[in-house]
């Protein structure tokens, strides 16, 4: 560890660890690094990023979990592919938004049980995910051959503009639910 001779600005110094991460930076690391409590941490970050939306700048800080990213704001996207020569991700599939749901909703989970959930191979769909980094390995199931868990990453909550998953919408009532039978015509 360096030693600090002078008091140090700690919006500038959360602002410096940020923006050289480059990803997302846990609360925990921050407050280690400054020396402060999580909370303090937590705070100082929430003000620096409410700094950013005031100033309209086009960087802006996001939580992801319990850890923040400082990434460029999302309308200037079109000029960032430019410069970059980037070109435009494809959109997901209607197969790949249903695989990401299930996921999402359910996980960890195995292939086979996205497959038992959609009637369908999922190998491929899971594939594209994993490589789009927007679902990831989180272990194996304890059960024979010892099956891949899937479970999303950071970058999924990055995509669909989430701090994390208690954000994605309530699940729809399930049309299993019995429902009133229609009436009939008393016109005999």
């Amino acid at each position: 560890m360096c030693e600090q001779s002078e008091e140090i600005n700690i919006p500038a110094a959360i602002e410096a660890i940020l923006f050289a991460s480059g990803a997302s930076v846990e609360t925990s690391r921050i407050a280690q690094a400054l020396d402060i409590t999580e909370e303090e941490a937590a705070r100082h970050i929430a003000a620096l990023a409410e700094d950013y939306n005031n100033a309209q700048r086009g960087i802006t800080i996001i939580r992801l979990k319990n850890s923040y990213q400082m990434v460029a704001r999302k309308e200037y996207a079109p000029q960032i592919r430019t410069v970059m020569d980037l070109r435009r991700n494809t959109p997901l599939s209607q197969a790949a938004l249903e695989v990401l749901a299930v996921v999402a909703y359910n996980q960890p989970v195995t292939k086979a049980f996205v497959e038992q959930v959609r009637g369908v191979d999922c190998s491929g769909v899971i594939g594209s995910l994993t490589a789009k980094d927007l679902i990831e390995e989180k272990g194996r199931l304890e059960l024979p051959g010892r099956p891949l868990l899937y479970g999303t990453t950071e970058n999924f909550l990055r995509c669909f503009n989430i701090s994390s998953l208690e954000e994605l919408p309530p699940l729809p009532e399930s049309e299993d639910e019995p429902q009133a039978e229609p009436k009939q015509d008393e016109a005999d």
